[in-house]
């Protein structure tokens, strides 16, 4: 985690989280460590469709159409996230934590993750194994802070 904060520092890269299912632990994770201010601008948590909508300014028709837990939905969230946060590196968190609110299409656990550096965004689908709701939020956090280091190298 620190290294991740060294490495930013360094290359002047500033970096922006929007979360769902995590609740805010992908901000708290990078902001309990000391030198985030140099490499932290902005943390949103946009639990409901309406904050997505309304906040992110996501088209009602993609919720409507493929859910707020789909790949359509993680793209809106990370680029809509990167216009207004001006930042570097910007990541969008949403999934089903659970224990409840899974289906059969889309089980506790799914998790999508969009990493957006540039004009390049990458939107991954993650399946958790583990059912509890807490270990499932942080296994999405260490696979989010994972993937923005190799966007960052």
């Amino acid at each position: 985690m620190k290294s991740l904060i060294i490495l930013l520092t360094k290359k002047k890269l500033k970096i922006s989280f929007v979360e769902s299912c995590t609740g805010g632990l992908l901000t708290s994770t990078v902001t309990s460590i000391s030198g985030a201010s140099k490499i932290f601008n902005l943390g949103l948590i946009t639990y409901s469709n309406q904050a997505k909508i309304k906040i992110l300014k996501i088209n009602k028709s993609i919720i409507r159409k493929y859910g707020a837990v789909s790949h359509e939905c993680c793209f809106a969230m990370v680029n809509n996230l990167s216009k207004i946060s001006k930042a570097n590196i910007n990541v969008s968190i949403t999934g089903i934590a659970g224990p409840k609110g899974g289906s059969k299409n889309k089980p506790v656990g799914l998790v999508y993750i969009g990493v957006k550096k540039g004009n390049k965004t990458q939107i991954n689908k993650c399946l958790f194994k583990n059912k509890k709701r807490s270990s499932i939020q942080k296994a999405a956090v260490k696979k989010a802070l994972d993937l923005v280091l190799k966007v960052a190298k």
